[in-house]
């Protein structure tokens, strides 16, 4: 890691809008410098030129955006000191991608797993956190099914979610065994989370109860505010891994909390991270 007078080089997904947006501020107003990606090209420069930071575009449904972004990444950033996979969404019904994923599958894991197998040894060299941004819903919503990662058997928009985030989860913990180390230069840390039923509009293109808690102006009073699940977020960036949060852990409200069962099943952590890395033709190390 960077020495205390050192800003660290943060990079976040999907923050163009919401926790995403309110994390790069928060950052970069303690002297950090952060780097912004998002999907939507003019509120991605928005949000960037608002704190004067570097930004790049790169669309989660199409994998080889994230090729370009990971090699845009490795040529303008030395170091990169923490990797935060925000980028995600809730959708409406089953449709696959240009690649021929399911889209909720493609945008929540497949794009964050392969930008870090792209991005690995200059996160690994940089002693770095990779944070995933995943949900209470890995918990309340998912049914995994390993043979059924597309949904092809049964599908419903909040069953591919909460999948998807708890993909999230097996991703973090199967990455900190693979490479975690001291988090000085000798290995990498991993870290999911969950920031709140946010009120925003990561929900916009799903229909039924979803768009309607989102959308809503009554319902959204209950949510909690982007401000507050982007610090969920900067708390993890700017805490030391082993000291103010552990490595392979999931978090709640800036505590490690409860999730589905499955999470801590290793095998099935395994056998995840070699099917993605297939999927997206990547070498399984």
């Amino acid at each position: 890691m960077p020495d205390a007078l050192t800003p660290r080089t943060i990079v976040i997904t999907g923050a163009s809008d919401g926790i995403g947006a309110a994390a790069a501020g928060q950052l970069h107003a303690i002297g950090e410098r952060v780097v912004i990606v998002g999907r939507n090209p003019d509120k991605t420069r928005a949000v960037a030129e608002g704190i004067s930071a570097p930004w790049h575009v790169a669309d989660y449904a199409e994998l080889d955006q994230v090729r370009a972004l990971a090699a845009t990444l490795l040529d303008r950033y030395e170091r990169i000191d923490v990797l935060a996979n925000n980028a995600g969404g809730i959708f409406g019904e089953r449709t696959l991608t240009r690649d021929g994923f399911e889209t909720t599958f493609q945008v929540n894991h497949l794009g964050g797993f392969l930008l870090t197998a792209l991005l690995r040894d200059r996160l690994i060299e940089s002693g770095a956190s990779v944070i995933q941004t995943s949900s209470l819903a890995a918990q309340r919503f998912s049914r995994f099914d390993i043979d059924d990662l597309q949904g092809e058997r049964r599908f419903s928009a909040s069953t591919a979610y909460g999948n998807a985030k708890l993909a999230n989860i097996l991703f973090t913990t199967e990455l900190a065994r693979r490479f975690g180390g001291n988090g000085r230069g000798g290995g990498l840390s991993a870290v999911a989370f969950h920031p709140g039923a946010i009120a925003s509009g990561f929900a916009g293109s799903a229909r039924g109860a979803w768009h309607w808690l989102y959308t809503n102006p009554l319902a959204s009073r209950l949510l909690t505010s982007t401000e507050v699940g982007g610090s969920r977020l900067g708390w993890l960036a700017i805490g030391t891994p082993g000291v103010d949060w552990q490595s392979g852990r999931y978090y709640a409200n800036n505590r490690p909390a409860r999730t589905s069962p499955l999470a801590a099943d290793p095998l099935l952590a395994a056998r995840l991270w070699n099917l993605s890395a297939e999927m997206v033709g990547v070498e399984a190390r």
